[in-house]
């Protein structure tokens, strides 16, 4: 299994962003935060069309067209940004019913079911803490 970087790549987009607009940008367009997430403008075109339905960027067509932020930075948290793009749970079960006749097929989907609401609780606590400015300070800090 690989690690899921979709959370990752849209704080990046969304930090690009806002550094964009500080450079002097009023619009960022998705070629430009590609090249910075090393990827293709449609990956990053997707995900912007997430979060815009998340109401966290909005859009522009035609000539001029391009991203901004929706709000400040300071009013956005992680946790916002991941319920955005990821809104299912973290950790899944099965495909298919395990085993019922089997002691552990019975009991592992409920088992893990409760470990798995006790780290999402955890994650999203985090995630609800941490800003995207909270973020952009610490990016402008590791240069």
């Amino acid at each position: 299994m690989s690690a899921n970087s979709r959370l990752t790549v849209a704080v990046h987009a969304l930090t690009w962003i806002e550094l964009h607009r500080r450079h002097g940008y009023d619009i960022s367009t998705s070629e430009e935060i590609s090249e910075s997430v090393n990827t293709n403008p449609v990956v990053i075109r997707r995900l912007l069309g997430e979060l815009r339905a998340a109401g966290l960027v909005e859009s522009r067509r035609g000539s001029g067209a391009g991203w901004t932020l929706a709000r400040e930075l300071e009013s956005i948290t992680l946790l916002e940004v991941y319920e955005a793009i990821e809104p299912g749970p973290v950790f899944g079960m099965h495909r298919a019913t395990p085993n019922q006749g089997c002691p552990i097929g019975h009991g592992i989907q409920p088992t893990m079911q409760n470990i798995y609401a006790d780290v999402e609780d955890v994650l999203r606590g985090e995630l609800a803490r941490t800003t995207l400015a909270e973020v952009l300070r610490g990016v402008l800090a590791a240069r």
